[in-house]
């Protein structure tokens, strides 16, 4: 079989890469396979299932057409900046161009070590893989963007990390894997020409209307804030928890990318962190919004040259387009609020009173997803109210707020059903909990078990619609269930 790449990156000056092939693995086997995606990206899922397709998806067979390379980047990691980091054990084999007009890259994890290694192995643990196939296809969804999963493949091998594990590479799919640290790179050696045509390419890319404005790279900047903006109001909305977001893994595409000690919070509070090396809290949930900001500032440090001749003119553009950040962001937020609280008008009391509850949940320990599907429930049936009270450990500020909510829907009419039908259609029943991804990972490592892995991938592709039988993976954990830490896996 061959893929029809049509490679535009690997076009690009060399110094803006690699070229490196991946390392072959021992004996590949194929875990699974995103046979939607690959239709979607005009690829075939029966040929790929195949030992000849399975090879080209453990980088053991180079396809005609691929060009492989590993991209340079930079990045600041918890705020300090790494001039050089680079995909260190990933191998972008090309781009094809999907049945959508889409054009998408494919790249593999876990692949063997490249000139940005930095003395590491460039493989991945079996864990990580399957970890970051299960949350990307939930993400996905969802409706949050984000990187995609084709493929999970074990390699037969054994990678050293804390101790020996099974290896592993995934198949990533991607609108691109141009980080605002792939700016940084070029700008931090003096490069200003790579700066340009690195934002020459991502415009044509992932912003094409910019390039008829009058400065392209203002509308850029622009562009990609708003596209964070959006994502972060989007993560906010069902809990989830990046966990390393660093500007190397912030992608301009405006696509979530990098799922490492990621996490989605059981019981609400905005300072929750799971990564073990988020010692300061940095990346908590509720401080994500800032933290993209800044990152976005830093891409906007490395524009400056582009956005106008004199350097207070460009500092001043690239405030006024920074400082659009938060407008944007609340009213993506906003608007996500509302609709998960099943209000289709508008009032000025309607933020005030979904914070309220925000902060009830907090203080009461209340799950973050169940709280509001189950205030989808008891708006149809506002009996219901009790399975929402219950979920709180004090349901003192939840009693007061509860009667506010109600009127609110009274005053606003409508058919209870139908309110109820569309609070469900944006509060997911199923989403990627801890325990969940864990115990998959844990049968998979341990017993070479990966029928629950599937069935966890299986439910999560419908996350908002509850179905029979799987009780187990709506509910929240039990307090030995519970996970605190999770770890990048690298």
């Amino acid at each position: 079989m061959t893929i029809a790449f049509d490679n535009s990156y690997a076009r690009l000056p060399d110094r803006f890469f690699a070229r490196v092939n991946p390392t072959p693995v021992a004996q590949p086997r194929l875990i699974r396979l995103n046979r939607a995606l690959a239709d979607d990206l005009g690829l075939d899922a029966d040929r790929l299932s195949e030992p000849e397709g399975v090879a080209v998806l453990a980088g053991n067979r180079i396809d005609p057409h691929s060009e492989p390379i590993s991209m340079a980047y930079a990045g600041h990691q918890f705020g300090q900046f790494v001039p050089q980091l680079g995909d260190g054990r990933a191998i972008l084999l090309g781009e094809v161009v999907d049945r959508h007009g889409r054009r998408r890259d494919i790249q593999l994890k876990g692949s063997g070590s490249t000139p940005f290694s930095r003395q590491g192995d460039g493989r991945a643990a079996l864990g990580p893989v399957l970890r970051e196939y299960v949350v990307s296809e939930a993400m996905a969804a969802l409706g949050v963007p984000t990187t995609r999963s084709l493929a999970a493949v074990a390699t037969g091998e054994r990678v050293r990390r804390e101790r020996w594990l099974p290896g592993g590479v995934l198949t990533r799919v991607a609108s691109s894997h141009i980080r605002v640290g792939t700016f940084q790179f070029f700008a931090a050696r003096g490069d200003g020409d790579g700066v340009r045509a690195l934002a020459d390419h991502a415009i044509a890319r992932h912003y094409p209307d910019a390039a008829a404005a009058a400065n392209p790279y203002r509308a850029f900047l622009e562009a990609v804030t708003f596209a964070q903006a959006d994502l972060v109001a989007c993560w906010s909305l069902i809990g989830f928890i990046h966990g390393v977001l660093n500007t190397d893994n912030t992608a301009v595409c405006g696509e979530t990318i990098d799922y490492g000690p990621c996490a989605f919070m059981d019981a609400y509070h905005p300072a929750t962190v799971f990564s073990s090396i988020d010692m300061q809290g940095r990346y908590a949930f509720g401080n994500q919004p800032r933290i993209l900001q800044w990152n976005l500032t830093r891409l906007a440090e490395t524009l400056l040259p582009l956005l106008a001749d004199d350097e207070a003119a460009a500092i001043a553009a690239a405030e006024d387009i920074l400082g659009r950040f938060p407008g944007r962001f609340e009213r993506r937020y906003h608007a996500g609020l509302r609709a998960k609280l099943g209000l289709a008008t508008t009032q000025e009391a309607d933020i005030a009173l979904a914070r309220d509850l925000l902060v009830g949940m907090a203080e009461g320990q209340a799950d973050f997803t169940l709280t509001f599907r189950r205030l989808a429930d008891a708006a149809a049936d506002p009996a219901r109210m009790d399975a929402v009270r219950a979920l709180f450990v004090d349901p003192t500020r939840f009693d007061l707020w509860a009667p506010r909510w109600l009127e609110r829907l009274d005053a606003e009419g409508g058919d209870r059903s139908a309110r109820a039908a569309a609070m469900r259609a944006v509060n997911p029943i199923y989403i990627p909990r801890n325990h969940l991804v864990e115990a998959v990972i844990e049968a998979a490592v341990d017993r070479d078990d990966f029928a629950p892995f599937h069935r966890l991938v299986e439910t999560l592709a419908d996350p908002f619609t509850a179905r029979d039988g799987l009780d187990a993976f709506a509910r929240a954990p039990e307090p030995h269930e519970r996970v605190l830490q999770t770890f990048c896996g690298t």
